[in-house]
């Protein structure tokens, strides 16, 4: 690596590299020719970058495609921009994580990535292009397959359990899946579209909802983007109130998801205990900011809620009680063969599969990728803890369930050191860090950039902003786990038995809201 940029066998991939959360003047984002772009981006996904993000920005008659990337060896990100019309030659050809992304350019601003397999809208999105048509959510054509005893099944997007609406159309042929369709959209809210133009008052409350279960994994890289397009530094308590709500999230998730999958499956204990114990972990985040949601904990420049000792020594005494019931609890499941028999071997994803279509989080690191922002993309105070990420190879309903324990126990050891370094340091900043933030927001550098990253109990979350020449938002993206992760869902449905998919789908538990933003 030279200066700003990344070298590969002497040619110069011009991408800007970045440390997480930097912001940079806009002009510094380097601008390629289509065919460099191109060469660029498939360059760097050989050399194992992870494609975070990739976007379009109308400018006049063309767009601006963005394309974020990312390095965990690198622990950096790598950023270029180019200019397109109305098509260019399709990436998902050669690079299939790009595919759901390469759909979305095309809803949302009519480019064709030529040779794509499947142009099918992603949210059925009004069209901004005069003339031209988005067929409503259900009307677009799904996949079919043709001969004797082969049939289609529908499921939703109206459930049975009060969740969230999407359609689900199998191929099938007999009882096997040989194709699952994702349609989703009915969440669509035009959270991106709000936030151009802010920050403002309303701005933080747009993204405490991007996907209600990540309030805090959305929220701290917010803040981040906002402290480093204004050059403001959050003291340290503040960061790790924050990074703590993150791990109290992932904690109550995750034992949600094994409460679950044991209901799946029948085992009545598992479920029953993690009903209680998810609880039990929300009232932690209630502990510290007042709601069991963790809104109002991350806001621009610190935290509204410090952690004096006394309500550390609580939250630390509560915690060790939860470690003891979760002990008593998930081994329960992963101890009986009956449970194990009915997971093990189910919806599989592969390695090789996994990293083809840019699975994130606990569904890739299931299939053996180890890949984690909290330590790869240097994201502080996590970079300085010494924890190894948790990975299996089986890429199975059991892998993700176990994923899933072993992270867990990695966050209650995070907490716990968290708490204890607040107990062991000099805790008199603590007001002035809640102080700094107040109810209003620091001006932003104008013309500026920056990527903010994060590890949702989910997987990488990303946020990508740009100020314009007054220093408000031109434009504002954000790629939830989810968007990465759907796919995948589809994938592991591939020659299992229908009967299979309420166990798959809980196994990844998707967002559907924060899909469609």
């Amino acid at each position: 690596r030279r200066g700003s940029h990344w070298w590969k066998r002497g040619r110069a991939i011009a991408m800007l590299m970045l440390k997480n959360s930097q912001a940079v003047p806009f002009a510094d984002i380097p601008h390629t020719t289509m065919g460099e772009w191109l060469r660029i981006v498939m360059d760097a996904t050989q050399a194992g970058y992870g494609l975070s993000a990739l976007f379009a920005v109308k400018d006049g008659e063309r767009h601006q495609v963005f394309t974020v990337l990312s390095s965990r060896e690198q622990h950096r990100i790598g950023v270029v921009r180019t200019t397109i019309g109305q098509a260019y030659p399709a990436l998902t050809t050669d690079f299939p994580a790009a595919h759901w992304f390469e759909r979305e350019l095309y809803e949302q601003y009519g480019i064709e990535p030529e040779g794509h397999p499947w142009l099918k809208p992603i949210r059925f999105e009004p069209s901004v292009i005069p003339g031209r048509y988005v067929p409503d959510i259900g009307m677009a054509p799904f996949f079919e397959m043709e001969g004797q005893e082969v049939h289609e099944v529908g499921v939703g997007p109206v459930h049975a359990g009060v969740i969230e609406p999407g359609h689900f159309r199998f191929q099938c042929h007999g009882e096997t899946v040989h194709h699952l369709e994702i349609s989703l959209g009915y969440q669509h809210r035009g959270i991106e579209r709000a936030l151009v133009g802010g920050p403002g008052p309303r701005t933080i409350h747009l993204v405490e909802t991007a996907a209600g279960d990540a309030t805090v994994g959305h929220t701290d890289p917010f803040c981040r983007a906002i402290e480093a397009l204004a050059g403001v530094e959050p003291g340290l308590h503040a960061r790790t109130v924050r990074a703590i709500g993150t791990e109290l999230e992932r904690l109550a998730c995750h034992c949600g998801d094994l409460g679950a999958l044991a209901g799946d499956v029948g085992f009545l204990p598992t479920q029953n205990y993690c009903g209680r114990i998810r609880g039990d972990i929300l009232n932690l985040t209630a502990l510290i900011c007042g709601n069991r949601f963790g809104r109002g904990l991350a806001v621009p420049c610190g935290t509204r809620h410090s952690l004096e000792p006394g309500r550390c020594l609580l939250l630390l005494n509560r915690l060790d009680d939860i470690k003891r019931d979760l002990e008593d609890a998930i081994p329960l499941m992963f101890e009986t063969p009956s449970v194990m028999n009915r997971m093990e071997g189910t919806g599989i994803v592969t390695p090789e599969t996994a990293k083809a279509i840019g699975l994130v989080g606990p569904a890739a690191r299931a299939s053996g990728l180890p890949y984690d922002v909290r330590w790869d993309l240097d994201w502080e105070p996590w970079s300085h803890l010494d924890f190894k990420v948790p990975t299996c190879q089986s890429g199975d309903c059991a892998a993700r369930a176990r994923i899933r324990w072993a992270e867990i126990q990695v966050s209650i050891e995070i907490v716990n050191k968290l708490v204890s370094g607040i107990l062991e340091g000099d805790d008199t900043g603590a007001a002035a860090d809640c102080a700094i933030n107040g109810d209003s927001l620091p001006d932003l550098c104008p013309d500026h950039f920056v990527v903010s990253m994060g590890e949702g109990w989910r997987g990488e979350i990303c946020h990508v902003a740009a100020t314009d020449a007054s220093g408000r938002f031109a434009f504002y993206k954000i790629v939830d786990p989810s968007f990465h992760n759907w796919f995948g869902l589809a994938m592991a449905l591939r020659n299992q038995q229908i009967s299979d998919f309420p166990l798959c789908n809980k196994s990844f538990n998707l967002s559907y809201c924060g899909h469609d933003l």
